[in-house]
């Protein structure tokens, strides 16, 4: 029997109603833990001076809501939902906010006037097949011959044969842990990963493990006893600075990943959506297992946010599960945007666009370098973000919740936590989402948090 009882002298009308919502908002307090066993309605009827059957629909209420269930025999009691993950970034831009918490390409007009072009081209260029077709092999052929020359510029030689269009990196990497994990089975990752990750791993049915890391990425002797210890099947892996910790793996540490997963043979799948973005980068891991590395790369992040568009090249072994998974899951990436893309990797845009984010890029790094100075945190050049450890007295939440006070919307590291080992508290910080201005600005409330008094503001209630 639960020590928290509800208050009658705050029951209104209608009592069942206002009594179930005392219960909610006890459970979403945690002054009822989930497991609890509730007063039976009879004694609660009692003890409120209620009737029998208002409890009993307050108790109906809560079930509906899926916060208690009932079991005959034994009683009623808490079983919250399992809460979905909240995401590392604000899910809308609300009113003066500056919003370093969304991963995004800097963009500027000119990246809506280079659409609106392609858009007035496409309206005189639309091929039938891209506007009246529903099988792939009639949509994509052309598009597949102009993707390998884009997987060139990203270090990887491939067939066209072995390479699918998807609707971004996010319908990619879906895809092919579809593809290689069958749920049941364990995938490998990097302790500090993908946000997307946890929830994928739920929906799909199968396990992830975390393993450490170190300054140049997943460690691969962690890689190899969690394979001879557990039945890892895949291995997901960011090497090339779009992980949250800002780290570009070298050429040695992603060989040794590619042979560890040759020793036992399992999948690689490398998620890759700066591609060419980052300069004087090592080869992919695929280049070092090309028999069983996924690759998945997108235009998304490196030239504007609206060409959803990206390539997964497979191995042969796998080119098969991953054109079934993406047919039953997206049936296929959309064409038109794959005519923009195929448009734009033909006629140099694509790579202009690349060279213009990467300058861009490198400015907002030294603004961040300046503003940031003394302060302890991982960043590379190209990268679209920095990676911010708190000093040991800050906690992580308290923390992101003061920036947000000040103005400023900041991602959680713990959104992008995987592994169950002791955590640090960190903060990872988006450059590109908004005016180097307003950038230079929320950096520096940044700052002054870090270097400033930790006491909580107080707030009116």
């Amino acid at each position: 029997m639960t020590l928290w009882q509800p208050d009658p002298t705050l029951i209104r009308r209608p009592a069942y109603l206002s009594l179930a919502d005392q219960f909610a908002r006890a459970i979403h307090d945690g002054r009822l833990a989930n497991g609890a066993r509730l007063p039976t309605h009879r004694r609660l009827a009692d003890d409120l001076k209620l009737s029998v059957q208002t409890v009993s629909r307050a108790y109906e209420e809560l079930i509906r809501r899926g916060l208690i269930s009932g079991e005959i025999g034994r009683g009623s009691f808490v079983q919250t939902q399992r809460r979905e993950p909240e995401p590392p970034y604000l899910p809308e831009r609300l009113g003066e906010v500056i919003d370093l918490s969304i991963l995004k390409p800097v963009c500027e007009p000119m990246h809506l006037e280079r659409l609106k072009q392609a858009l007035g081209w496409l309206a005189e260029n639309l091929p039938s097949s891209s506007a009246l077709s529903f099988r792939p092999n009639m949509v994509f052929p052309r598009h597949r011959a102009v993707a390998v020359e884009w997987l060139k510029l990203c270090g990887l030689d491939v067939s066209p044969q072995n390479v699918s269009l998807t609707n971004g990196a996010t319908a990619g990497m879906t895809v092919a842990l579809m593809s290689v994990a069958p749920p049941g089975s364990t995938v490998a990752s990097e302790a500090i990963g993908h946000h997307t990750l946890v929830p994928l791993a739920r929906y799909l049915g199968f396990n992830l493990e975390g393993l450490p890391i170190d300054d140049n990425g997943l460690i691969p002797e962690a890689l190899d006893e969690a394979c001879r210890l557990s039945d890892i099947r895949a291995v997901f892996v960011q090497p090339s600075v779009i992980n949250p910790t800002a780290t570009l793996m070298d050429a040695a540490r992603r060989e040794q990943i590619a042979a560890v997963a040759r020793k036992h043979d399992i999948a690689v799948i490398e998620n890759d959506v700066l591609g060419p973005l980052v300069e004087h980068r090592p080869p992919p891991v695929a280049a070092f297992a090309p028999e069983r590395t996924l690759y998945v790369t997108s235009f998304t992040k490196i030239t504007v946010p609206g060409l959803r568009i990206g390539y997964l090249a497979a191995p042969d072994r796998y080119v098969a599960a991953v054109a079934n998974r993406h047919l039953v899951s997206n049936w296929m990436a959309t064409p038109m945007v794959a005519e923009i893309a195929t448009k734009w990797v033909t006629d140099g845009t694509a790579m202009d666009l690349v060279r213009w984010q990467r300058s861009a890029l490198r400015r907002r790094q030294d603004i961040a370098s300046e503003v940031l100075a003394g302060v302890d945190y991982r960043a590379h050049r190209d990268g679209l973000h920095l990676w911010l450890p708190l000093p040991g007295d800050r906690a992580e939440e308290s923390f992101v919740a003061q920036a947000r006070l000040r103005g400023v919307a900041i991602a959680p590291g713990t959104s992008f936590r995987i592994s169950e080992a002791p955590w640090h508290p960190a903060v990872r910080i988006s450059l590109g989402s908004t005016t180097e201005g307003e950038l230079r600005a929320g950096l520096g409330v940044v700052s002054k948090l870090l270097l400033g008094d930790p006491e909580h503001l107080l707030l009116a209630i």
